[in-house]
């Protein structure tokens, strides 16, 4: 196979140069390259894929070597794609081409420039990032060593402030190695950018959205706006009780909250904290997911199934057996993974789908297992379009789908699949407050968080951020966004951003931002379709084939339309809005301003 890709892409660049001359362009040489692009990721993809989920699931010397190779020569190849696509910007073309044109052209995260040396030099520090996060690990001394999942259950756990501290900054350290790499490789992907035609990583990155980007990032800011009351109430209160709990040596009763108690490594859920930051009536009933998962005595792949069965509900076809023989559910013993959750489509013309998951048996892996199931059910969705449509309607809709679901994990949703009886559920949702008040904390806390790290992320693409204030401008963001600080001083000396797998396995994250935004509008409109009367909090699609259709519709569509359009199917609306997210917390947004009156709330 390797011969095989090596022997094609000398093809593909030996005809690319030949078709990069001076003669006339017409739709039919459009249509030739776009059956040429077809071909090969027909062919090639499936082995890029393979190489990928290797290097993710045996992290050694070799699969780094091997996935750096394919990353370079995969590089290679898309950089000659999108070039050959831009001789045909002058044509005169049908709507289905010029969108397929423009996609392939902006279709890169971290473009190298058409150049062998630099392409290889940029997949092998891509490589290397993913390879040092996922391998990652700090030794405080010779028997007191850490990995991320160890480091994560004293954070998401203890309620020693010495012991969080050690925990938040032990895995920091693994950051500090990475800084000289990822300046690297953004200066690359910079020149990479510049060569497809574009002013830099910033203007590639937010050109993805069927709009200017301009005007696409005014948009997500005007949505912050009008959620940020609700976040701003939230924080507010959080700092209060964890004032109580930990003294005014720990958390300030005014301003911001240190960022190693929020039972979060990187303090974008606050859901770990819900027994200090809420006090439940004690007459009251409230369901345990955690508790009922291990009570059951669940295997990980019943929690699997579990989550399958939800889409089958929805008139969804059941995974392939292949998904279940394939995927890694369990973090193994004896090797190092990368266990960040993910979905895998590697092989649409066999259905080769998979997720890989180190799980752990409790409520916060339950909804994840659905949300990567969400992934991998709009993949099988857009299954039958041309390669370059097989993606969601913009990068945020993969994640909403998912998240969408998460929504419908109801005590309803648990007295159904048998988790919970009748009266139990009934009990639970007499007190709305702390039902609300759980999911918030990890899906209105998050919302900032989501804006904030592609800030950074493009003020150090554009040049704004340096080396020298790498760091404390990323403190800076999360001060005025989240309201969030350092519990020490963070130097330069840090590469704090490096914590967090997102940079340096290169995610853009603005897609989560509006993962979170969009997943209610599309909770709430499914809702009104089915005719639900309640509080809007209250309502689960589960087992309502109807709103598996209207989904389904929407994610056929893949990327073959504008995101509105897809948008427009399921919501009736093409535009963005804070309003369902407010709709849905309005019952918590009224507790808090109650709970708040007389705290001086906000930050500097």
């Amino acid at each position: 196979m390797n011969k095989l890709f090596i022997l094609v892409i000398t093809i593909f660049i030996t005809v690319s140069c030949s078709n990069n001359d001076s003669k006339v362009k017409t739709i039919s040489d459009v249509e030739s390259f776009l059956e040429k692009v077809e071909q090969e990721d027909k062919t090639l993809g499936p082995v890029a894929s393979s190489a990928y989920w290797i290097s993710s699931n045996f992290i050694t010397y070799d699969s780094q070597k091997i996935v750096a190779d394919f990353g370079k020569r995969y590089s290679l190849m898309s950089v000659q794609r999108a070039n050959e696509a831009a001789t045909f910007d002058n044509l005169d073309l049908p709507e289905d081409m010029r969108r397929k044109l423009d996609l392939i052209k902006g279709g890169f995260v971290m473009p190298a420039p058409l150049d062998e040396t630099l392409a290889g030099e940029l997949a092998n520090i891509e490589s290397e990032l993913g390879a040092m996060y996922g391998s990652g690990t700090h030794c405080f001394s010779e028997n007191d060593c850490y990995d991320l999942e160890a480091f994560e259950q004293i954070i998401d756990s203890s309620r020693n402030p010495d012991e969080l501290l050690k925990a938040w900054t032990g895995w920091r350290e693994i950051g500090k190695p990475m800084k000289d790499k990822y300046l690297r490789m953004v200066e690359i992907g910079e020149l990479g950018a510049k060569d497809l035609g574009y002013d830099g990583l910033t203007d590639l990155w937010f050109s993805k959205y069927d709009m200017p980007a301009e005007d696409f990032l005014d948009d997500t800011d005007r949505v912050w706006e009008e959620v940020k009351p609700l976040y701003d109430a939230l924080q507010c209160h959080v700092r209060d009780r964890l004032h109580e709990e930990y003294g005014d040596d720990i958390v300030p009763s005014e301003g911001m909250l240190p960022a190693h108690i929020l039972g979060n490594m990187w303090g974008q859920s606050w859901a770990n904290i819900y027994d200090i930051v809420f006090e439940e009536n004690p007459n009251a009933e409230s369901i345990d997911l955690t508790s009922i998962i291990q009570e059951r005595n669940l295997t990980e792949i019943e929690m699997v199934e579990i989550a399958e069965d939800f889409f089958l509900s929805l008139g969804f076809e059941p995974l392939p057996d292949t998904f279940w023989e394939r995927s890694l559910f369990v973090k193994p013993v004896d090797r190092n993974v990368v266990c960040h959750a993910s979905a895998w489509d590697l092989d649409p013309a066999t259905k080769d789908v998979r997720i890989k998951m180190c799980i752990e048996k409790n409520a916060e892996d339950f909804v994840t297992i659905h949300h990567e199931l969400g992934h991998i059910f709009y993949y099988q969705a857009y299954n039958h379009l041309p390669s370059v449509y097989r993606s969601g309607a913009n990068d945020g809709f993969h994640e909403a789908v998912g998240d969408l679901l998460a929504l419908s994990i109801t005590p309803d949703y648990l007295t159904q699949i048998g988790f919970v009886t009748e009266e139990k559920a009934e009990a639970a949702e007499q007190d709305p407050i702390a039902l609300l008040m759980k999911q918030a904390l990890d899906g209105v806390v998050s919302l900032p968080w989501t804006l904030m790290l592609d800030k950074w992320r493009s003020g150090v693409f554009t040049g704004e951020i340096t080396k020298d204030n790498l760091n404390s401008s990323w403190w800076e963001l999360r001060e005025k966004y989240q309201g969030i600080a350092s519990p020490m001083e963070r130097g330069e000396e840090y590469f704090d951003p490096g914590a967090k797998y997102h940079i340096p396995g290169n995610t853009p994250y603005t897609r989560y931002y509006l993962a979170k935004i969009m997943q209610y509008q599309f909770h709430e409109a499914l809702c009104n379709e089915m005719g639900f009367e309640g509080p809007l909090h209250e309502c689960s699609i589960y087992d309502n084939p109807a709103a598996g259709v209207k989904i389904r519709d929407m994610l056929a569509m893949g990327q073959s339309k504008p995101w509105q359009d897809a948008f427009e199917a399921l919501t009736g609306e093409r535009a963005l809005s804070g309003t369902s997210i407010l709709n849905y917390y309005k019952p918590l947004q009224e507790w808090l301003e109650k709970e708040n009156e007389g705290r001086s709330c906000g930050w500097e």
